[in-house]
């Protein structure tokens, strides 16, 4: 049972009520298209003439179109489905290595994408973030409706400033104004793995959506969580809940975490650690053997048993750090994301196995662990989540 916070409380006026309404219509043609009136008034339990006035305000703002239905007869039913055609949205992923600056229809498909090295100098990637953008607002010829910015580190969501990216030493970086003021459109701004957990519960695969509680665990050159918590993303104050990639699981990690710490979990789970330990199981076995991720990855596959060592182990480590976030939280679900995810077919026993080992409570329901559905690039899908998601929550949680 959920307490009213009388701070932020709305009357449920007839205004309010209709949003409601209209944000539930929208969701059944978002998740359920093609689909009929008819269908959506059955299933709502909403009269058929409050779903055919709610469905013409949809169509006439642009976000629900019609189509044909195949006949059974008579005359061929009318359908919906989402106007997806055309850009609405630009998503930037700030990663340590790289940033992509992307657009994307109102499905969440990306059109567009363009990609530079981040720059060390915050101002230079902020001049080229904002380069990005208004070339790609010129051409979608004023259909872009807003920024989502997905970020490495402490971000305030509600200010849109970064207070703190480790990988960089960035501090109370204003992106959000810098980026309106710029282009004129408006910003949202969050950490990396909130974006990702935003983008899994919006946009991944139907049985992840349909989870109320549960955490990404976002693997990249660092590690960070986002969590879920009964349908939203629970970010805690100034935005710092999450941070369980630094919570201590050892010592002496292969590499030190952004922050300097060989005793964290990002410090044993991340791409870097399992870079390291490849390379030092594959020194002195031939020429030199520094390759990257995904490099490391394809040889796993292809056989090479010190590629499979590497990310069988960090796999492990995942397991264990995974354990105890399942022994605080008691989530749902876990869902693992990065491009990690692609060895997942190699690593999911072992670091399932390691989840089970370290389980104190035995006799209680295990929580699903699977991989993220949103591929190669959750922080990606997350900076565009920020803008859609906006879009189809209820306005009694948003």
């Amino acid at each position: 049972m959920r307490r009213i916070d009388l701070k932020r409380a709305n009357v449920a006026r007839a205004d309010t009520i209709r949003s409601i309404n209209r944000q539930i219509v929208l969701n059944y043609v978002r998740e359920r298209s093609p689909i009929s009136r008819a269908e959506i008034a059955h299933e709502t339990a909403l009269q058929r003439s409050t779903v055919s006035l709610i469905v013409g305000e949809l169509i006439d703002d642009g976000l629900v179109e019609e189509i044909g239905g195949e006949s059974t007869g008579g005359r061929p039913p009318t359908l919906l489905r989402l106007r997806a055609a055309g850009p609405v949205a630009v998503g930037v992923d700030v990663g340590t290595m790289r940033t992509i600056v992307a657009t994307s229809d109102l499905g969440g498909r990306v059109l567009e994408q363009e990609e530079f090295p981040t720059d060390p100098d915050s101002e230079e990637t902020l001049r080229l973030i904002i380069e990005r953008i208004r070339r790609l607002k010129l051409k979608s010829r004023g259909s872009i409706e807003g920024v989502g910015i997905s970020l490495p580190g402490l971000v305030d969501y509600e200010t849109g400033c970064a207070l703190f990216i480790p990988y960089f030493k960035w501090r109370d970086w204003d992106v959000k104004s810098a980026v309106e003021d710029a282009t004129g459109l408006p910003v949202v701004v969050d950490n990396d793995a909130n974006a990702a957990a935003l983008a899994e519960l919006w946009f991944g695969r139907p049985e992840i959506r349909e989870v109320r509680d549960f955490i990404m665990v976002l693997v990249e050159e660092g590690l960070g969580t986002g969590i879920v918590f009964d349908g939203q993303i629970y970010r805690g104050e100034l935005g710092a809940a999450g941070e369980f990639g630094h919570m201590t699981i050892g010592q002496n990690a292969p590499v030190a975490c952004a922050s300097g710490s060989r005793d964290c979990w990002e410090a044993f789970a991340c791409e870097r650690t399992a870079l390291a330990r490849y390379e030092k199981l594959s020194r002195g076995s031939g020429p030199a053997r520094k390759i990257n991720f995904s490099q490391l990855i394809d040889r796993a596959f292809e056989g090479d048993r010190a590629a499979q060592t590497a990310l069988l182990k960090t796999a492990r480590y995942l397991g264990v750090g995974i354990s105890n976030l399942i022994k605080g939280l008691s989530p749902e679900a876990v869902i693992v994301g990065g491009r990690i995810a692609r060895a997942w077919p190699l690593i999911s026993k072992e670091l399932k196995k390691a989840v089970a080992e370290s389980s104190l409570c035995r006799g209680l329901p295990s929580p699903r662990i699977d991989v993220s559905s949103l591929g190669e690039q959750p922080p990606l899908m997350g900076a565009i989540s920020l803008i859609l998601a906006s879009k189809f929550a209820s306005v009694a949680t948003a």
